[in-house]
């Protein structure tokens, strides 16, 4: 049987344990990298509509701009990625996904990845009025992605899907 004194001593040793675990781990440097400029993630973003080599020599220089996105103001914000997307660029896409960039509905329907886009429309009917970089929709990107989504621009006007653009509210 523990003595009241035990019991006491044993408390406060715990108590003292979980005082001082958070600062243990808390206590790591957890300082971020400053704020890429944004006129170099203009630049990256604004050149991810066409040139894929300066694409690639922008982010060998500076790996960071991978998930960045621009405010093209009113709220439409695009990363490389999301430029790609809307141009159809599947290999420069394609290129960034292998990197680990954040990928979204409008470039996965663009790359005619057919099964997940059905599964997320099922899941998440809203989806199918969403409106992309510059007010593109999914069928804009099913265009741009040719016969890869072909299957996929049937889907989305059988859904009833008609408009390639929709002004940003």
């Amino acid at each position: 049987m523990t003595s009241r004194k035990d019991f006491l001593k044993k408390g406060l040793l715990f108590s003292a344990g979980i005082s001082v675990v958070p600062s243990l781990v808390f206590s790591q440097n957890t300082e971020k990298p400053a704020q890429i400029d944004p006129k170099i993630v203009k630049e990256f973003v604004k050149v991810a509509h066409s040139d894929f080599d300066k694409v690639k020599e922008m982010l060998k220089e500076q790996p960071l701009l991978l998930n960045a996105s621009w405010d093209w103001g009113g709220g439409d914000f695009e990363t490389a990625l999301g430029a790609a997307g809307h141009m159809g660029l599947k290999d420069m896409a394609n290129f960034l996904i292998s990197l680990g960039a954040r990928t979204d509905i409008f470039v996965l329907t663009m790359l005619g990845k057919t099964d997940i886009v059905k599964a997320l429309l099922k899941a998440y009917p809203g989806l199918l009025n969403s409106q992309g970089p510059h007010g593109f929709t999914l069928l804009h990107h099913a265009e741009k992605g040719g016969k890869d989504a072909e299957k996929l621009l049937k889907h989305l006007q059988k859904l009833g899907l008609k408009e390639t653009f929709i002004k940003l509210k």
